[in-house]
């Protein structure tokens, strides 16, 4: 009897939540149900116990220990964010695992229009690495032709979407006291889901509202999530004279974010480069109208402006803010279709007991 193909992915785990995050627990969960083990390995700051199967190293030497313990057929690396020296290391790491395929999913849309996506090329060291993946995985045709261009053979590339499923959404009766403070202060309320880095371009949101507040001068701007730029933010914001309509939340448990977000009159994305952001399925899946920066896949119904377009932005705001209220979402759909498609790429790899050798 052949034994069952066993999975062991590396990427962020939730919490927080976000779209990289759910993907890799979708996956585990479709691989859990159809009798596959399937273990995970925390790579983030966060940090908790670990749990069945599921591992948080302190340190990139745990990483290390972790990959050459664990018994697998195919290590699958999920990538948000940049092709950094750090995961790039990992990657080649994920690579010299003895036994085993590996796979690598890179979840940030528009990385590749970025400077420094369209700096790399083949002989870069992120062309080496990738190539040395066995199997990669994109999310949209723009990182597929990214691939391409960093060398990758079009056999080992596979396009397949993120999970579209949420799971049915049950928000939290109550709020952390600021964050409900605000709400009661301010109408209308935006709220922004993300992390406090570059790629969110936050100061774009920051100034935007200030010009809101001509028209909706009891507007306030709520910002969920926690990261590197926090102080340069908090020094921005204490700069502007529209501070006290703006409240950087910090770290929110996802049950009281999905409350904030069913409250909120309006969700903000702005991106400089972004993944299939599952804070923008929960937005349209709640009802809460939601503009984003336009990465080429964002699903039906958001509004799309411009990367770092101002005057978009707040055209955007407004024409929404003016428009009738609409009703709750109650439904969505559950397609395992992508899910499958990740399960036979997988299957397909591990069929082929030759692993190249060559970049």
């Amino acid at each position: 009897m052949t034994a069952p193909l066993k999975v062991l992915q590396l990427g962020p785990y939730p919490p927080p939540h976000g779209g990289v995050q759910s993907n890799l627990v979708a996956i585990r969960a479709f691989l859990q149900r159809k009798g596959i083990p399937c273990s995970v390995i925390n790579i983030t700051r966060h940090r908790r116990k670990d749990e069945v199967d599921v591992f948080y190293p302190s340190t990139a030497a745990g990483v290390v220990r972790l990959l050459r313990r664990l018994s697998y057929d195919v290590v699958h690396l999920h990538v948000g964010g940049n092709l950094n020296a750090r995961v790039l290391s990992l990657g080649l790491v994920c690579t010299l695992q003895p036994r085993s395929k590996s796979v690598f999913t890179f979840h940030s849309g528009g990385y590749p229009s970025t400077p420094d996506g369209k700096a790399l090329g083949s002989y870069s060291y992120a062309g080496f690495v990738l190539r040395r993946f066995d199997g990669l995985i994109g999310v949209n045709p723009e990182i597929m032709n990214f691939f391409a261009r960093l060398g990758a053979s079009a056999n080992s590339m596979r396009l397949i979407l993120p999970h579209s499923f949420l799971l049915e959404l049950e928000p939290s009766s109550s709020l952390p006291s600021n964050l409900n403070a605000f709400f009661d202060a301010h109408f209308p309320v935006l709220i922004s889901i993300s992390g406090l880095e570059p790629e969110y371009d936050l100061p774009l949101q920051i100034e935007a509202l200030g010009r809101v507040l001509h028209k909706f001068p009891r507007a306030g701007l709520a910002i969920l999530g926690s990261g590197s730029l926090e102080q340069e933010i908090r020094q921005k914001l204490a700069a502007v004279p529209h501070a006290k309509h703006i409240l950087l939340c910090g770290d929110v448990p996802h049950p009281a974010t999905l409350t904030a977000i069913s409250r909120a009159n309006l969700m903000l994305r702005t991106t400089l480069y972004d993944g299939d952001a599952i804070s923008v399925r929960e937005g349209l899946h709640l009802g809460t109208p939601v503009i984003a920066s336009d990465n080429g896949m964002r699903p039906p119904g958001v509004h799309l402006i411009p990367k770092a377009n101002l005057h978009a932005l707040v055209d955007a705001i407004e024409k929404i803010l003016a428009m009738p209220v609409i009703g709750r979402k109650t439904s969505v759909t559950n397609d395992d279709d992508n899910l499958q498609a990740v399960l036979d790429f997988y299957q397909e790899l591990a069929g082929n007991k030759e692993k190249a050798l060559s970049p």
